[in-house]
């Protein structure tokens, strides 16, 4: 779980202007981050199903705002991939 502090720092890291704080970009770098924790406490606890499920509709919610991005504002998305170390 994310703590309001580790938001805000992810979301000034990835903002495109002062106010942005539900942009495309800050949704992909807050998921990409609750992905991340996800994926450690899944190799802790390789049992725990629902937090699995949970993951899996984090990527998938994350892999749609990606084609979105890239759709609409490619130099943005090349951006932020970069900046999140992401697979094209």
């Amino acid at each position: 779980m994310l703590t309001p502090r580790v938001k805000s720092k992810i979301i000034k890291d990835v903002q495109a202007h002062e106010t942005d704080t539900g942009s495309a970009q800050v949704q992909i770098g807050l998921l990409s981050r609750g992905i991340d924790e996800l994926t450690s406490h899944l190799k802790k606890n390789p049992k725990d199903h629902s937090s699995r499920r949970g993951l899996l509709k984090m990527v998938s919610r994350r892999r749609k705002l990606l084609e979105f991005l890239a759709k609409e504002d490619e130099k943005a998305y090349l951006k932020l991939v970069k900046k999140l170390g992401l697979k094209k």
